[in-house]
């Protein structure tokens, strides 16, 4: 483990993890309470870019398949960021860059991507394009906090510790995300995601969210 996860492990000592059961049902009424009421009150912001993506080439939204609790899957969604052929655009990429192949082999993202447009990088970088999840939380397919959402492809990077993925939901941010984000290696990732499953609580949930709000604001490992 580097010195940089540790020191963001320390961080983050939740109090004792909740029982399953009814503090489970609390946790996840919460989220879903909680999504709606910000749903609400975004509207505005919400509308403002729907009209700002209709200029762009290409649907406004964008839902990929995602691993959910006990290996269900569902369609994340996101304000669509990239170019409609995007996946044409990334395999031509690897072919011919081996730099970027082994980039994307290491870490699943690109720090030059070029299938991003110039307003999903304003976009990524605000992580706005994230605001539709917010209707997955309602939906109970997500959570407010939680692991990030992985694909299926990904999930065997998680090694042993895909069992503690699989026991929880996963969330629109959490412990990853407020601890380096793009900054951290892909294992640091995982052993972030396993810090959170083996120490959650309804109190860990609120740190993370308090922490989230300096991590927008700063905009510390978005890309």
């Amino acid at each position: 483990m580097t010195a940089v996860l540790a020191s963001s492990l320390s961080q983050f000592r939740a109090l004792p993890a909740t029982q399953p059961g009814r503090d489970v049902l609390l946790q996840s009424l919460l989220h879903r309470l909680a999504a709606a009421l910000v749903f609400v009150a975004i509207s505005p912001v919400f509308l403002v870019l729907v009209l700002l993506m209709a200029f762009e080439k290409g649907p406004i939204f964008f839902g990929h398949y995602r691993v959910g609790r006990d290996g269900r899957m569902f369609r994340c969604l996101k304000f669509r960021s990239m170019v409609p052929d995007s996946e044409s655009v990334l395999q031509e990429l690897l072919a011919r860059d081996p730099a970027a192949r082994a980039e994307w082999a290491r870490d699943q993202k690109l720090m030059n991507d070029p299938r991003i447009t110039p307003i999903g990088r304003f976009l990524r970088k605000t992580s706005l394009d994230e605001l539709p999840q917010l209707v997955n939380v309602i939906m109970g397919d997500m959570a407010l906090v939680g692991p990030r959402p992985v694909t299926a492809q990904e999930l065997h990077r998680y090694g042993r510790a895909r069992f503690h993925y699989l026991s929880v939901t996963p969330g629109i941010t959490g412990l990853w995300q407020v601890s380096g984000r793009n900054n951290t290696t892909y294992e640091e990732r995982v052993e972030l995601d396993k810090h959170y499953v083996e120490n959650s609580s309804i109190w860990f949930d609120f740190k993370i969210l308090l922490r989230t709000i300096v991590v927008l604001v700063t905009g510390d490992g978005a890309r």
